[in-house]
């Protein structure tokens, strides 16, 4: 069992750290064949959904290569198409916001759409013209006025002002053509909350925008996530005689709270080692020196996505997978036409 252990872990030392590389390929190991195989692979991949909700993930990715569970990050990160605010048109800007600003700030609210039922927009043909099938429309219009009405004395400029502050919540859809059977709940910004800008009395905003697909490999406004990211399953094996006593206390609080707990029996046992942040405090102390090992296993990734409420995050990740599940199609139409 020792021997397997270096196959399946990454080695954690005070100065170091080992078996960085993979090795699961036919031959290397004397009498062991490690080919790929549908049924193996099958029997070996496992996910487990930790925590999920409207916008935030950690799901845990069991039996695959590191390139595989790094290929579905980059997915996420910059391939998975959204709708995003491309081109905007001002028909009068008199706020404080220099008018490229403005389009900058209005680019980056993330839009909750179903990028399903639109066609990629041909930015590069001149002669393209905008249809229903690539393009939404969206509209901003807000003036400032003085309330007549506010409370004597305040100095709330929401008080003493109507339309002071511009949200994303004043974005307004227009549907074109079919967009009223394909959008039926409408299309606006994931957070209402968005500040768009400040305005006082006499300065007014007045613009239209247009929405297109793009992916974040573009640009980031169409990064369907904040967060997508992974870490490797931290392992901890207390080694020889146990740890107990006062040293068990020590032992604990090297470690993160929940990492590493005491028995009835006075115990320092591992109780839950995905808690483990691997900041090798306990290596630092010559009484736990060759008593623990530290490690994390080379095949368990734990997933961390966050989205940006353009979808959830288990329809990134689904996707992530449908655009692998294509590359892969396309790259084997290729080897079998060569």
């Amino acid at each position: 069992m020792a021997e397997k252990k270096p196959r399946n872990r990454v080695g954690i030392e005070a100065d170091r750290v080992t078996d960085v590389s993979s090795t699961d390929f036919p031959g290397y190991y004397p009498g062991e064949d490690h080919s790929w195989n549908l049924e193996k692979f099958q029997e070996n991949l496992k996910i487990h959904i930790e925590y999920i909700s409207e916008l935030n993930a950690e799901f845990d990715l069991i039996g695959v290569d590191a390139s595989i569970a790094n290929a579905f990050r980059r997915i996420m990160i910059s391939e998975i198409p959204t709708l995003a605010i491309e081109y905007v048109y001002i028909e009068n800007n008199t706020s404080i916001i220099q008018d490229e600003v403005l389009a900058h700030r209005l680019g980056l609210i993330p839009l909750k759409a179903n990028p399903d039922y639109l066609r990629w927009f041909k930015k590069d043909d001149p002669d393209f013209e905008p249809t229903d099938y690539d393009t939404v429309v969206l509209q901003l219009s807000a003036k400032c006025t003085a309330n007549p009405n506010a409370p004597e004395g305040t100095t709330d400029p929401k008080l003493l002002y109507n339309n002071a502050h511009v949200y994303a919540r004043d974005i307004v859809y227009e549907p074109q053509g079919r967009q009223s059977e394909w959008f039926p709940e409408g299309i606006a910004a994931t957070n209402p909350d968005i500040l768009i800008a400040k305005l006082r009395p006499g300065q007014e905003i007045d613009l239209t925008m247009h929405c297109i697909l793009g992916i974040g490999q573009d640009h980031a406004k169409f990064s369907p996530v904040a967060t997508a990211s992974y870490r490797l399953l931290p392992t901890i094996d207390i080694i020889g005689e146990p740890i107990t006593g006062e040293l068990a206390k020590k032992f604990r609080s090297c470690f993160p709270k929940g990492v590493i707990s005491i028995n009835s029996k006075g115990e320092a046992v591992v109780k839950d080692a995905r808690k483990d942040t691997v900041s090798r405090e306990v290596l630092r102390h010559p009484e736990f020196e060759g008593r623990v090992r530290l490690g994390r296993q080379r095949d368990h990734f734990i997933y961390t996505v966050e989205s940006t409420g353009a979808m959830t995050p288990d329809e990134i990740f689904l996707k992530s997978v449908q655009l692998l599940k294509k590359k892969c199609q396309i790259l084997r139409k290729f080897n079998l036409a060569a």
